[in-house]
């Protein structure tokens, strides 16, 4: 699983967290204590003492995750009521079934942070975009210059990440009733298939040189694109918005360097500086000059009277009908009768 450390949490110090924690349990594992009282005594004390040394580094869920189950929970609830043999064997293979599965938990969880922090320790600038980013901006992401947006040396590599909400919120806008964002939405996620068909990451722009003939050389950096998975069991933020600075803020606790944000909207503009992320806001379109309201309130200035003045001018343009010539009838003869 990959945890969340908490805001301002050190990586290194979450992995000596999590590797103490699943020594402890490795060694109580293989240790024998007597009685089945003393046993689960020892197992509580030790999830105590994992639970308070991990909550100042990780979430809450986490910690629920990987120490305080609902295992423990039951174990918690039996403290002081062994009665019986049977009853003694019970709680000693529970005891020990959760030792075992909180020791690999714990292993689990610190080769998949170690994994995350290697892949982000490159030299690479890190960049999460909201949806508004891939709709709003005037060029379509496959025109977008990254290094020109965020102002960047061009020679600087670029990671671009994308929250699962972001995708989840791509696949919905497909559907819009906008037809920009229905062809932007769909534009965008074909570019993530196309880059990395089924993976969570890969290259997207190929480091690149050139020589403008000068006798100097131009290097272009790499782009990579990456999907930043939830972790098992984790419940978003009933906002998107939020949940996108969220994810964004724990990238950077776990990379251990800033994140970029770009966006589009002034919202997410404030909500991401607020967060400590460094925010990159695309202008907005100029609305042009401000339309003389006192004209456009007047009666008649309507978009029924506006339609009403359209269809008169063009039935004005139009020239008369002309109409053909009447038919005179002719003169039928009646045969005389004798």
């Amino acid at each position: 699983m990959l945890i969340t450390p908490r805001p301002g949490a050190d990586p290194g110090n979450i992995l000596q967290a999590l590797g103490g924690a699943q020594l402890a349990a490795d060694n109580l594992r293989s240790s024998h204590r007597g009685s089945a009282y003393t046993q689960l005594l020892a197992y509580l004390e030790w999830a105590t003492e994992a639970a308070g040394v991990l909550r100042h580094q990780v979430r809450d869920a986490d910690i629920d995750h990987l120490v305080l189950t609902r295992r423990y929970e039951a174990l918690l609830g039996s403290c002081g009521t062994l009665a019986g043999s049977a009853q003694e064997r019970l709680v000693n293979g529970l005891v020990a079934l959760e030792l075992a599965e909180r020791t690999q938990a714990l292993q689990a969880a610190g080769e998949a942070l170690k994994a995350q922090m290697n892949r982000w320790s490159k030299p690479e600038t890190l960049v999460v975009a909201d949806s508004s980013f891939y709709i709003q901006n005037p060029d379509k992401l496959a025109d977008a210059d990254l290094h020109q947006i965020l102002d960047l040396r061009p020679h600087d590599d670029v990671r671009l990440l994308f929250p699962i909400t972001v995708v989840d919120e791509l696949d919905g806008l497909k559907e819009s009733g906008k037809e920009r964002s229905r062809w932007r939405a769909s534009h965008t996620l074909g570019l993530l298939d196309g880059t990395l068909s089924g993976r969570t990451s890969g290259v997207w722009r190929e480091r690149s040189s050139s020589s403008p003939g000068d006798g100097s050389m131009d290097i272009r950096g790499q782009v990579s694109v990456e999907i930043v998975l939830d972790q098992p069991g984790h419940v978003r933020l009933p906002i998107d918005d939020d949940e996108i600075i969220d994810r964004a803020v724990a990238i950077q606790s776990m990379a251990s360097r800033p994140v970029r944000l770009l966006t589009c909207d002034t919202g997410q503009h404030t909500r991401g500086c607020a967060a400590g992320l460094e925010v990159t806001k695309i202008p907005a379109k100029d609305p042009g000059p401000e339309p003389d309201w006192a004209e456009q309130n007047k009666p008649g200035n309507g978009t029924r009277q506006k339609r009403r003045d359209r269809a008169a001018a063009q039935a004005a343009a139009q020239p008369p009908a002309v109409e053909p010539p009447a038919v005179q009838p002719s003169a039928v003869e009646v045969p005389a009768t004798s």
